[in-house]
């Protein structure tokens, strides 16, 4: 007994241990005290999201992933591993539509489809969507608030769907990197996982911390419908 009351002291020490400046209470990133950028995925999952998870675990970062609901059954393992490897999720629709160009049912479909999809397969239902191409208006803000979903837009894009070179991506990207940026990017594109290792090795070096895009607002809750960033598409 005597040789295991220090071990029992030495535990409660290391459980008991004030988190880093860096981090709130529950050990997350605080954006007031550092820099923060979010990095965010689009229309996945795809066959080269499993590489980004692997690389994203060793660089022990999370992002935020807005996913096509007709993908993620076929990809329902790697949906699984996004949620249980911490990454925020997001609804991007179950086709990728235009939405403004479809009727207040179609919009409901595209978006209703999406979270039964995901939540068939997480357990869990997203509360935030990303309108596809950013196209979104009043009315599409609406329907989300119905749904009780926030969209996510971006004020900074990497144009990896026309760039489609990893140099240049990974140019694109770091020249974008600002306090609280929202950058779009796309994990169906090998280029872009391939830039993604310089990418968060040049963040870090610069002092940033890449997190999911919900951390930005340092614990603010946004409202079902509300538009975020705001003056964004870039």
């Amino acid at each position: 007994m005597r040789r295991w009351i220090p071990i029992v002291l030495a535990a409660t020490v290391t459980l008991t241990a004030a988190p880093p400046a860096s981090a709130d209470a529950s050990g997350a990133v605080n954006c007031a005290k550092v820099k923060c950028i979010a990095l965010t995925f689009d229309d996945g999952p795809g066959p080269y999201t499993g590489k980004l998870l692997d690389l994203l675990r060793k660089h022990h970062t999370k992002v935020t992933f807005f996913l096509v609901g007709g993908r993620v059954g076929k990809y329902a393992k790697i949906t699984r591993r996004m949620a249980r490897d911490g990454h925020e999720i997001g609804n991007h629709t179950y086709t990728h539509p235009h939405l403004t160009s479809l009727s207040d049912d179609e919009v409901r479909d595209e978006v209703g489809r999406t979270q039964n999809a995901i939540r068939k397969v997480t357990g869990r239902e997203p509360d935030i969507m990303r309108p596809p191409f950013g196209d979104t208006d009043d009315r599409v803000g609406s329907i989300a608030a119905e749904l009780g979903l926030s969209q996510i837009v971006w004020n900074g894009s990497s144009r990896d769907w026309e760039l489609r070179n990893t140099a240049a991506i990974t140019k694109k990207v770091l020249g974008l990197a600002k306090r609280d940026r929202v950058v779009l990017m796309h994990d169906i594109w090998p280029e872009t996982v391939k830039a993604m290792p310089k990418i968060l090795t040049t963040l870090e070096k610069q002092g940033y911390h890449v997190v999911p895009v919900k951390s930005l607002l340092r614990g603010r809750q946004l409202n079902a419908g509300e538009l975020y960033p705001i003056g964004g598409w870039n």
